[in-house]
């Protein structure tokens, strides 16, 4: 058996779980996106060091870290700390693609004919997305895009689409394609949970030295 903390602080709703082969034991959530960083350590030590708590760092065998894309500096708070354990208790790390989450955890048997298409909102006309088939098979990896009416229309004209994410709100007010689908649909800490598992039962690792968020595009700092 394998116990793994999983981190998220790539969106406005930062989440950790202490997850025992894939099912949460335990969760703890933050709403507000500004105060991740000084919430996050607070709410694993609560989990591992809380009264109740039946896990202890010492006994993690991995963490995993929704690595993006998403928020920069939210990215950022999570990567850190995740590589921090890591270091630290010697343990491998896990990151996780947010768009990939989000359309595993739409996959369901009422979309199961459908294409998925995350979106998230990266700012102005320009999203994150990916695109998976209903197999999930990746068929667009994860890239920024600036969105248009004719924003996925060769893939329209042979497939039914469903976009969700916070990023398809303003795609919506622009394609009226019949086979685009818009709906709502969120990751939760059992999706993340679920997906770590998997990622450790393959080994799939992270090079800790090298590791670094997946931004998809160039942070941008203006001169002084």
């Amino acid at each position: 058996m394998a116990l793994i903390l999983n981190i998220d602080t790539s969106g406005s709703r930062g989440s950790v779980s202490l997850a025992k082969d894939g099912q949460v034991l335990q969760e703890r959530s933050n709403e507000k996106m500004m105060d991740h960083a000084s919430w996050l350590h607070t709410a694993i030590g609560d989990m591992t060091a809380g009264a109740g708590s039946d896990a202890q760092l010492r006994d993690l065998d991995a963490v995993a870290v929704v690595g993006g894309p998403g928020s920069y500096t939210g990215l950022r708070v999570g990567m850190s700390a995740a590589k921090g354990f890591c270091y630290a208790l010697h343990i491998p790390l896990i990151a996780l693609s947010s768009l990939k989450l989000m359309a595993h955890a739409t996959y369901t048997e009422n979309y199961s004919s459908l294409w998925l298409c995350p979106m998230i909102d990266a700012r102005r006309m320009e999203v994150f997305i990916a695109l998976y088939d209903n197999n999930l098979r990746e068929q667009i990896a994860p890239s920024p895009m600036i969105i248009d009416k004719d924003s996925f229309a060769d893939w329209l004209s042979d497939h039914e689409i469903a976009f969700f994410g916070n990023g398809s709100v303003k795609f919506r007010t622009l394609c009226s394609h019949p086979n685009a689908r818009f709906i709502s649909s969120e990751y939760t800490a059992a999706d993340i949970a679920g997906m770590s598992w998997k990622q450790l039962n393959k080994n799939a690792f992270e090079d800790l030295a090298y590791a670094e968020p997946g931004y998809l595009k160039a942070f941008y700092t203006p001169a002084r």
